[in-house]
């Protein structure tokens, strides 16, 4: 399992101790200091059934800059959004949680967190 998260994030804080409570291993990627491939970015969006808009943090400072709260949101535009996640990883949302069995979540809330989390076996 892996985290991305941007260490002075309050619901990243949350998703990581939610993992470590439940015993859950993981790795953490600070994704403003490591940023995403564009196959890595292409590679969560697929995981998680999400288009690029669906991630995107429009309040962020170069998403206002960019306009992006207005740009369309169709397959035309959609390497528009990929270049602009590329160049300013701060647009995408956090924590997105990847898990070993190619499942994905953006964890913000503790909901999604547990629905993420794997599941011991069955009791024989």
């Amino acid at each position: 399992m892996e985290i991305w998260i941007n260490p002075e994030c309050s619901k990243c804080h949350a998703a990581t101790e939610m993992l470590d409570a439940a015993g859950a291993p993981y790795t953490v990627r600070r994704y403003l200091e490591e940023p995403p491939s564009e196959a890595e970015l292409e590679g969560v969006l697929a995981r998680l059934g999400l288009q690029p808009w669906h991630i995107a943090r429009l309040a962020e400072p170069a998403a206002v800059a960019l306009g992006m709260d207005s740009w369309p949101t169709d397959d035309e535009s959609r390497p528009r959004w990929i270049d602009a996640l590329l160049r300013h990883p701060a647009l995408i949302q956090r924590p997105i949680i990847t898990t070993d069995d190619g499942g994905a979540a953006v964890a913000r809330t503790p909901e999604a967190i547990r629905a993420i989390l794997p599941t011991a076996p069955p009791a024989e």
